[in-house]
């Protein structure tokens, strides 16, 4: 084949995937649908439409996972012992790091089931709470991996992950799960019981044949306390369900409602409205930013592009009854998602169906230029990469943005300083304010904003037992002047024994259940234990890892 007939076939391959990606509105690439009206189709029970779906045709037996992008390539799937496992040499090592002295084997990979089997009715309980462990861009330095570790409770795109219902005086929450012999995905669910102080075994809602940790769930709760679940999908390679919980406040059976695919799943429940559904869909390795509706979360009525510039974004967000608001960067061509940079924040007064800038101006969407009416800061311009943290609305209702600033990508100190800062808006402009450091640009936390203008970030931010990896050892951050100043008021964890990663904060978030999250070795396989803490950061619990029934959590501080 000649070399001109080879770039003609790469060149329909691109365009018949992007094609094939669509979401199946004609010139959606080209048109902007109106706000006030929005294209309405609608999607029943189990069907697979392109509204949702990022790939036409895509069902339950087409799973195989595929990477979306050189940069977001991982080492095969590990089993996980009480061995030390090795990993894979680095795909791209850097220049100016040491080379290890020698190539790992290649880590065991444990045969997943055939197909997934979807829940319809009772799930089977699991033994105990086990995180999965995942690893992403193999480094070839002295940090194995960009980043790595327990992602139980990973990514912070996906929210949330944890409800406090005053109903049933539980925290429903779900999180990446494993069997004992293998590390495999399974997206698990159950909660903390406040009454008792104990939790039951966890369910197992599905498994979702991968070790990719972007494919966790998130959770929502309706008015009614149906404990809904989003299965995500990493990219287009393997399907995305939504399951409902069989009765209210209750755990025990789920049913299969939806076969799609979505990514970075982002469900608010609207009391007596439904469901503003965030969600990234990959258009040609793109990571484009949409929202969809639905009332009884059966029935999807159309979708909404957000953002479109160049390769993409990442987002999170947070609710205030209908007031919808979301925060994001954006990735340039030229670097893609390891390039992600600039801040900018949108926000809706009716559940997702129109969209302003803090100001108020009417935003025309999809945004597709770097500099826009939604951009808080221009942080491409100062050469710093941006990563999203959290956010939440003050007690006047003003948003605040949580995010850490950083020089590069990798893991190491390349990238320092890694500053973490607060975006506030005053009601006239954007006031940003450094707040402080940590080592790792993955290192999340959670932001609360308290009664009294407390604000209060639980965070990885002490260096742990593997240092410039992501996590770390646990405090607690207090801000009384809106983030002029920080105290570190305690510190939760020390002398770990792996380091602790992405603390969650529930919705509602009740004092006695305030954080959650994992922890895991960060530079080679290993066994992952869920934790969470109170308020007052007054102990730390650990999920047990083995019980026979409902079970009081270790005290481990």
């Amino acid at each position: 084949m000649t070399d001109t007939a080879i770039v003609v076939c790469l060149l329909l391959a691109e365009f018949w995937a992007a094609a094939m990606a669509a979401p199946g509105i004609p010139g959606h690439a080209a048109q902007r649908p109106s706000l006030a009206a929005p294209a309405r189709r609608v999607l029943h029970g189990s069907n697979l439409d392109p509204l949702l779906a990022a790939a036409r045709g895509l069902t339950t037996s087409n799973t195989a996972p595929a990477p979306n992008t050189q940069a977001e390539r991982k080492p095969p799937a590990a089993r996980i012992d009480s061995r030390k496992t090795g990993q894979p040499a680095a795909q791209q090592p850097a220049k100016t790091r040491p080379k290890p002295a020698k190539k790992p084997p290649a880590p065991r990979t444990a045969a997943p089931p055939e197909a997934p089997k979807l829940p319809s009715g009772p799930l089977e309980e699991d033994t105990g709470y086990r995180g999965i462990w995942y690893a992403n861009q193999p480094s070839g330095d002295q940090y194995r991996f960009k980043y790595s570790g327990g992602l139980a409770t990973y990514p912070q795109q996906h929210i949330p992950i944890a409800w406090y219902s005053p109903q049933a005086k539980k925290t429903f929450f779900v999180y990446g799960g494993r069997p004992p012999d293998a590390n495999r995905l399974l997206h698990m669910v159950s909660y903390f019981d406040h009454q008792t102080g104990m939790v039951p075994r966890p369910r197992i809602l599905l498994d979702k044949q991968t070790d990719d940790a972007h494919d966790n769930p998130t959770l929502a709760v309706d008015d009614a306390g149906f404990v809904w679940v989003f299965s995500n999908a990493h990219g287009t390679g393997r399907p995305a369900f939504l399951c409902r919980s069989r009765s209210p406040l209750a755990i025990e059976a789920f049913d299969h409602l939806l076969t799609t695919n979505f990514s970075y799943s982002q469900p608010w429940y609207v009391p007596h409205d439904g469901f503003c559904f965030l969600h990234t869909r990959y258009t040609a390795g793109r990571r484009f930013l949409f929202v969809g509706y639905s009332a009884d979360g059966r029935h999807w009525d159309g979708v909404l592009p957000l953002a479109q510039i160049q390769q993409g974004h990442y987002q999170i967000s947070c609710a205030q009854g209908s007031r919808i608001a979301t925060a994001m960067n954006y990735h340039p061509t030229a670097g893609g998602l390891n390039a992600r940079t600039n801040l900018y924040y949108l926000e809706s007064p009716d559940g997702g169906r129109s969209w302003t800038n803090a100001q108020g101006q009417p935003l025309e969407l999809p945004l597709t230029e770097v500099h826009n009416p939604a951009l808080v800061h221009d942080y491409q311009r100062q050469g710093l990469l941006v990563y999203l943290k959290d956010m939440g609305f003050d007690a006047q209702g003003r948003p605040v943005i949580l995010f850490l600033t950083s020089r590069h990508y990798a893991s190491g100190p390349e990238g320092d300083p890694r500053i973490w800062r607060t975006a506030r808006w005053t009601g006239s402009r954007w006031e940003i304010r450094e707040a402080f450091s940590s080592d790792h640009n993955y290192d999340f936390g959670s932001l609360y904003l308290e009664p009294g203008q407390v604000w209060r970030v639980i965070a990885p931010t002490e260096p742990g037992p593997q240092p410039y990896n992501p996590g770390g050892e646990v405090v607690v951050w207090i801000s009384r002047d809106q983030g002029i100043s920080w105290q570190k008021a305690k510190q939760l964890t020390e002398h770990s024994r792996f380091n602790h990663t992405y603390i969650r904060r529930p919705v509602n978030a009740h004092p006695d259940f305030y954080a959650l999250w994992a922890d895991g070795d960060t530079r080679e396989p290993s066994v992952s234990h869920l934790y969470f803490t109170d308020r007052e950061g007054s102990h730390v619990w650990r999920l047990p890892a083995n019980q026979d029934g409902p079970t009081r959590p270790e005290m481990v501080r």
